[in-house]
């Protein structure tokens, strides 16, 4: 393994959960999630979302289940999603074993919302290994159990800690330890310490998440700072971005992320200059349609969008595929080597022209 391959840290061993068609904690690759906004009950438009996630790189997809109408629309979308489908239970403990008894794969529990959920877990944990469907025990800083409130006063991370570990130990007392583990909370410090802390105390699995984490840019902000953290110290299995976006845009995060860490391997890459007073040409618009471009590419190619002679030809030499520009046109680089200059309004259609060819080479000859 090259050197530019590999993680920065080997993950932490964790047990490894059967999550429908993979696996998730162990050896298995780490996965990303999201979670649909539509209403699950609209059987036609949720499974419409999550063909679309799909196609963008998702792994898992969560559902929510608020009503009955939902939980009677499981058993469609279970058997007919291409993904993992995850129900999202809260405050009802009866939608729990509807949605076991669905075939979801998984079934997300919020102990703290869920009316005397405790006194159930050895018939969920009976009814989960009897359909093969594993769990997430779901703690929020949101929505923590009102016990542990009354001691911590605060949903600090040994809060959060030790309520997911107070519901781990009741299904351990059941014999069930197919599930894994959330602490989320928004705010990203917290968020890493109650993981640090988790991960040193079990060896389940654990979801990363920071929980309403906001906007695009801001969500994007603090998921990225919260998870490079915990992954670069070998901590998180699976990782979902929260943002007040649609589902793709998550998807789309959670997985450049995973690419970045070199945790997933790598796709379409597009490197482009921030510009400055030596710019000569619109890299901006020229990055934006190439990125546009090729945004269909699932091959990994590395393009290089340059705008001037002082960083320009070294980036695009490096790259698969680049072009550094100035004076009116653009040196055309491919692995290494200047194959044409073109006109300045020719860019884009050569590099397009270029990297669907080498995409073509690359599918051939994938190694």
């Amino acid at each position: 393994m090259s050197e530019e391959s590999q993680p920065l840290t080997p993950r932490r061993t964790t047990r490894k959960v059967k999550l429908g068609s993979l696996f998730v904690g162990g050896d298995a690759p780490i996965t990303v999630q999201t979670m649909t906004t539509t209403p699950t009950n609209d059987v036609d438009a949720t499974l419409q979302q999550i063909a679309e996630v799909t196609a963008a790189g998702c792994d898992i997809v969560r559902v929510a289940c608020p009503r009955q109408a939902d939980a009677d629309a499981l058993s469609t979308i279970a058997a007919k999603s291409p993904i993992p489908v995850i129900a999202d239970i809260h405050f009802q403990p009866n939608y729990v074993f509807a949605a076991i008894e669905a075939g979801c794969a998984g079934v997300r529990v919020n102990p703290g919302n869920i009316k005397a959920f405790d006194d159930q877990i050895a018939d969920i944990a009976k009814a989960a290994t009897d359909y093969g469907t594993a769990l997430r025990i779901g703690i929020n800083a949101g929505s923590l159990d009102d016990r542990v409130m009354a001691k911590y006063g605060t949903a600090c991370p040994e809060a959060l800690v030790e309520s997911a570990l107070n519901e781990a130990r009741l299904f351990e007392e059941v014999g069930f330890y197919d599930f894994g583990i959330s602490v989320k909370h928004h705010d990203v410090v917290t968020m890493v310490n109650a993981y640090r802390l988790l991960s040193e105390k079990c060896d389940y699995p654990l979801h990363l998440g920071v929980t309403e984490a906001g906007p695009t840019l801001q969500g994007t902000v603090k998921s990225s700072a919260a998870f490079a953290i915990l992954l670069s110290e070998g901590i998180g299995d699976t990782i979902r971005v929260s943002l007040s976006a649609p589902p793709v845009e998550e998807v789309k995060v959670g997985t450049k992320l995973l690419e970045s860490l070199h945790l997933r391997p790598r796709t379409l890459e597009i490197i482009s200059c921030p510009t400055c007073g030596r710019c000569q040409v619109d890299v901006y618009s020229l990055a934006d349609q190439v990125t546009e471009g090729l945004k269909d590419l699932d091959v990994p190619m590395r393009v290089a969008v340059m705008g001037c002679i002082v960083n320009g030809p070294g980036e695009a030499r490096e790259a698969d595929l680049g072009v550094a520009s100035g004076h009116g046109n653009g040196k055309i680089f491919v692995r290494g080597e200047v194959i044409e200059t073109v006109p300045e309004e020719n860019i884009l259609t050569s590099l397009i022209s270029h990297a669907h060819r080498i995409a073509e080479e690359i599918r051939e000859n994938p190694n």
